[in-house]
């Protein structure tokens, strides 16, 4: 019907890739032995380090953010170690899972999937382990299964009124270069991150940032085998160190010029972006769930992700809407990851590459749908968000 033309897919990653990244990347294989491309990889690791906000170090994995995960435990646990995990979402329990796998003992703190971190619940569990048990606290930033924004700095303040020597560990994957993250202002000791959301960047690498006191345990852990041992990709005296193998050539190329066009707009400005543009979508949400089944999944705008919003609505009826506006009008929106039932839940990624024409978009096409599909809904909920982004850009 209208869907034909370029589709717009709308999930929470992988994200809207540039046309300049693709460019980037369509070339035929480069000598990875000497060379440019050595130049080029040399090149990611200082400004990789502005995205974070952090002097520490960043290395670089060919894998998603599981692999992330999976690094940033391996180097700084033991077998037998404890760790507390506070879970805002299925992510968060997915990081537990392979830390429970890996041998470590887990405490998780549920703070269910509508709410973000409680930090007197933080607070409590921390002054309980008086013998200092725990080797790590772990944190998502952002879920995204939830929507929620966590607040980093205040586990961090938590750890310090305690007195508590844990790690702070931090999966950034789906806040990274969307919502604000300032690494070293905000204590975290390991940050992971993934190239297929703020980064702009297909799937397949991931990224695991630390500090002093996170290098320091790396003697003691004993989780890190040759590969995921992050001390040989930081100080590589071979190229093929930075990855233990063969180069990542072309996911290199296109992160060059994500990180170009990342870093020529301004982390501030990437962060006011997004902001301005989750706002905009939060402007016609509240509209249509002002009469209607629609609702939005975190309450409090100040705890919602600016990378990806989630919804629910009666059984049934997202699956309808999400499936009315990729084959009518041609916007994949995320599916409800994690909850349940799936079929009343859909996401909606607002990440990396996005502007305002692109996020009215989806707001015109879920307006359309709801219409479409006599779901009850709030009017002017378009009105709302064009004037929204009046207001924004002014005249």
């Amino acid at each position: 019907m209208l869907a034909n033309g370029r589709s717009y897919l709308a999930i929470p990653g992988p994200s809207v890739m540039p046309d300049a990244v693709l460019q980037a990347m369509h070339r035929s294989a480069p000598n990875i032995y000497t060379g440019a491309l050595h130049d080029l990889t040399h090149s990611l690791i200082p400004d990789l380090k502005k995205v974070a906000r952090t002097e520490g170090e960043v290395a670089i994995y060919i894998g998603n953010g599981h692999a992330a995960w999976e690094a940033a435990l391996a180097n700084v646990l033991s077998r037998g170690d404890r760790i507390l995990v506070l879970v805002t979402g299925r992510f968060g329990h997915g990081w537990a899972r392979m830390a429970a796998g890996l041998g470590v003992g887990c405490e998780v703190v549920d703070f269910g999937e509508r709410s973000d971190i409680d930090l007197a619940r933080v607070e409590e569990a921390l002054r309980a382990d008086s013998g200092h048990t725990y080797k790590a606290v772990l944190v998502t930033h952002v879920d995204t299964s939830t929507g929620v924004r966590n607040d980093v700095a205040g586990v961090r303040a938590v750890l310090d009124a305690t007195g508590h020597p844990g790690l702070l560990m931090v999966d950034c994957i789906a806040s990274f270069a969307c919502d604000r993250f300032e690494m070293d202002a905000w204590g975290a000791d390991v940050a992971v991150a993934a190239s297929q959301k703020g980064l702009m960047t297909p799937p397949g690498l991931g990224f695991v940032y630390f500090n002093d006191r996170a290098n320091a345990a790396r003697d003691h852990a004993d989780l890190a085998t040759e590969y995921w041992d992050w001390r040989p990709r930081i100080r590589p005296e071979i190229y093929s160190e930075y990855f233990d193998g063969t180069a990542p050539t072309h996911h290199l190329y296109g992160l060059r010029t994500a990180l170009d066009m990342i870093l020529a707009e301004g982390m501030e400005a990437v962060w006011a972006r997004h902001e301005a543009l989750a706002q905009c979508l939060w402007e016609a949400s509240e509209i249509w769930a002002s009469d209607g089944p629609l609702e939005l999944n975190i309450a409090d705008r100040s705890k919602r992700s600016h990378a990806i919003t989630s919804f629910a609505m009666e059984e049934g009826q997202a699956d309808r809407l999400r499936d009315w506006c990729e084959h009518k009008t041609g916007v994949t929106l995320g599916i409800g990851v994690g909850r349940q039932p799936a079929s009343a839940f859909f996401r909606v990624g607002h990440m990396g590459h996005v502007n305002a024409h692109m996020m009215l978009g989806v707001i015109a096409v879920i307006d359309a749908g709801l219409k479409a599909l006599d779901i009850a809904h709030g009017a002017n909920a378009v009105e709302a968000a064009t004037r929204h982004v009046a207001r924004v850009v002014g005249a």
